[in-house]
């Protein structure tokens, strides 16, 4: 009971400091429009596929802006603020569920924008949208602990990149193979081996997170 009371108040904390700086949510909006709307201009047009394909990149590199700044902005003095206050579990779980909120909400505003550019739906849209939120979350539990990593070493950027880069590129394989399905209109029963693999890598993402954090956060 204690522990859901510190991750509470600790996701209030996270959304008062977004609601009056609002630079997250700000900052990557603007990326995420003006990255579709300089690929509309560039392309016009394109086939499924590659709809598909720069949908995943853009959002891939959204996340990163988003949810690496997590623990890397996190000044010292307030790290040891948060120390004193909550305990180290509450204090991943808080943020990975922030994170998954924000990126939930990033992905359907720029689901719904990048379809009404490019004036295209895939045949299963139900189907796209449960792929793309299993993405986000995919994005916020592997960024978030690889972001609580690397702020306990230096060049923290340059160590995020190294870490997250084996475990993101079968989570976007998984999610391509995914989306392609719905945009091929699939039987659903089809794409039920990649949700299944989708919920076990975010499984066990989280457990790992949740077992290692507390010795990071004791250095």
């Amino acid at each position: 009971m204690h522990l859901i009371y510190q991750v509470k108040y600790l996701i209030k904390k996270e959304l008062l400091l977004e609601w009056r700086s609002k630079y997250a949510l700000n900052g990557v909006l603007l990326y995420v429009v003006s990255t579709i709307f300089v690929c509309f201009l560039s392309l016009i047009s394109v086939n499924p596929i590659t709809w598909n394909a720069l949908f995943w990149i853009i959002m891939l590199f959204a996340s990163i802006n988003a949810v690496s700044k997590s623990f890397l902005q996190e000044s010292k003095g307030r790290q040891l603020y948060i120390y004193t206050i909550a305990s180290p579990l509450a204090l991943i779980i808080s943020k990975t569920i922030y994170n998954v909120l924000l990126m939930m909400l990033l992905t359907v505003i720029a689901l719904c924008f990048y379809m009404l550019v490019f004036d295209y739906v895939p045949e299963d849209l139900g189907l796209y949208i449960v792929a793309t939120l299993l993405g986000s979350i995919s994005f916020s539990t592997i960024f978030t602990m690889v972001s609580a990593i690397s702020s306990k070493a230096g060049n923290g950027g340059m160590l995020m990149a190294i870490l997250s880069f084996p475990v993101i590129i079968p989570v976007l394989i998984i999610l391509i193979k995914l989306t392609k399905n719905a945009i091929d209109g699939l039987d659903r029963s089809v794409s039920l081996d990649e949700i299944g693999l989708l919920l076990v890598v975010n499984v066990l993402v989280m457990a790992v997170s949740l077992l290692l954090f507390p010795y990071l956060w004791r250095d």
